[in-house]
């Protein structure tokens, strides 16, 4: 189960660098359920997502870059890239996504949590802005077919 909330970002945290910074490649098989292929630095894995907002199931199998490579090309919308930076805070991590291409306008943090109860009582930091969590417009697989929304 992932339970995660999600917020936009207006100003990033100070010294960035000296976080771990993954680079991030994404695209999705299909969106209803979700079907995405990612990469991530050099990891590769396939993944299902149930629908939700606040929390959905997620499974996760692995890949090999070839599987990754001739899957893309059968993705659905854009392929998504982004930095994601993994930003410690409380007992938690911040994923902080730097969109690029056409969603370079765009930052998302995502924080995941062990449980809904502690998703609810997560008090932000001051530096996060709007919270998007429940608005779906915000999920990676929508982005990937809809780009001229941000």
């Amino acid at each position: 189960m992932e339970i995660e909330r999600k917020f936009l970002i207006q100003h990033l945290p100070d010294h960035l660098e000296q976080y771990p910074c993954l680079e991030i490649q994404q695209a999705y098989l299909s969106t209803k359920p979700v079907v995405r292929i990612r990469r991530q630095n050099t990891e590769y894995y396939l993944t299902y997502k149930s629908a939700g907002l606040l929390a959905r199931e997620e499974y996760n199998l692995p890949l090999t870059k070839e599987s990754y490579e001739h899957l893309k090309s059968k993705a659905d919308g854009i392929v998504i890239t982004k930095k994601r930076y993994c930003i410690p805070y409380l007992s938690y991590t911040i994923e902080l996504d730097l969109f690029e291409g056409a969603l370079q306008d765009l930052i998302l943090a995502e924080v995941e949590f062990p449980s809904r109860q502690a998703a609810l009582d997560f008090v932000p930091p001051r530096w996060f802005a709007k919270e998007v969590t429940y608005d779906p417009k915000y999920q990676n697989s929508y982005l990937a077919l809809h780009t001229q929304c941000f």
